[in-house]
């Protein structure tokens, strides 16, 4: 019977093409980090795409947002932190919320000579 790696391991493919990603995305944000020093350089599959210094490129990952797209884009963040605010409390039409401060240790101590007093209590009857 041959040999069998474990099963639950990826493949030395997978390990492979892992790796040589890794590699490329190390490489790209070299480049962009250089075309940054360097000024109003532009990447070469940016310039391929119709990127000029000071344009972004027409398609990719690079390519400027459209100002409807921008609009509901900036239409959704604000629903967003809206809904953060209301889930904290701080409801921008609910008013100021007042928050009282207790102190803990005070009342901790009220309950545990409550609780003595009531099974002084108990020992009493029996």
């Amino acid at each position: 019977m041959p040999s069998v790696k474990n099963p639950n391991a990826p493949s030395k493919n997978r390990l492979a093409a892992r790796a040589a990603k890794q590699r490329k995305s190390r490489q790209q944000a070299s480049k962009m980090g250089q075309l940054a020093r360097q000024g109003g350089a532009v990447a070469k599959a940016d310039a391929r795409r119709g990127a000029r210094p000071g344009l972004l490129p027409t398609s990719g990952p690079r390519a400027a947002i459209s100002k409807k797209k921008q609009r509901k884009l900036e239409k959704a963040m604000a629903h967003a932190l809206r809904r953060k605010a209301e889930k904290e409390g701080a409801g921008s039409g609910g008013g100021t919320s007042v928050v009282e401060m207790t102190d803990a240790p005070a009342e901790k101590a009220k309950q545990k000579q409550e609780n003595k007093g009531e099974a002084e209590v108990e020992m009493d009857i029996e």
